[in-house]
């Protein structure tokens, strides 16, 4: 069977992200280690600024078995590329995300998660589990929405900051004028005040 053609709700189990924890044996308490690069999968990121398809991710993982299913955790690594939101040269910005995600075996769905489906993952047919999910929501939310780069326009901005712009001596509103008129004259006078005549 071709991996375009596996069952529904099972993996692939040569997919960069599925794991096999078969070797845990649903045995509470046992672990193993799984350190590894694999290409980034693809939409790894945000409109600005992401982890490109291909590029390389670090895991550095630990796989133990709990009562309720696997316990992943670990740091998984990587290069996010963007474009500065100033000057749009490229940006480059290293990631490094704490990753932690209870795989439920079917059936053995933990009590505090059992009313929220969404965040449920459980182990797949085969021992597997699939990283992926669990890998982009752990690195997006930690991408720069506003990314920039160490450049002269950086430089140019936090220039613009500590000088502020001169103030205008326009009136916002033409209805002032008339009033900021009689306060230029108060202020031509010696005392401050107008003289009578």
């Amino acid at each position: 069977m071709s991996k375009r053609q596996l069952p529904e709700g099972h993996l692939d189990p040569n997919a960069p992200l599925v794991l096999s924890t078969h070797d845990l044996g649903r045995r509470p308490g046992t672990m193993r280690t799984v350190q590894r690069t694999v290409p980034a999968p693809a939409d790894l990121g945000i409109a600005v600024i992401g982890v490109p398809e291909g590029s390389d991710l670090e895991l550095d993982l630990r796989m133990e078995a709990v009562m309720e299913g696997v316990l992943v955790s670990g740091t998984v690594r990587g290069t996010a590329v963007g474009e500065c939101v100033r000057c749009l040269t490229e940006v480059t910005e290293p990631v490094e995300v704490t990753l932690q995600e209870l795989f439920a075996y079917p059936g053995k769905t933990p009590v505090e998660v059992a009313d929220d489906e969404d965040e449920i993952r459980e182990v797949a047919p085969g021992e597997l589990v699939d990283l992926e999910p669990a890998v982009r929501d752990a690195i997006v939310p930690e991408l720069p929405f506003q990314p920039e780069c160490d450049g002269p326009c950086q430089q140019d901005y936090e220039i613009g900051v500590s000088e502020p712009a001169p103030v205008s001596e326009e009136p916002a509103d033409p209805r002032w004028s008339a009033l900021q008129s009689l306060l230029h004259s108060s202020d031509d006078s010696p005392s401050g005040t107008r003289e009578k005549s």
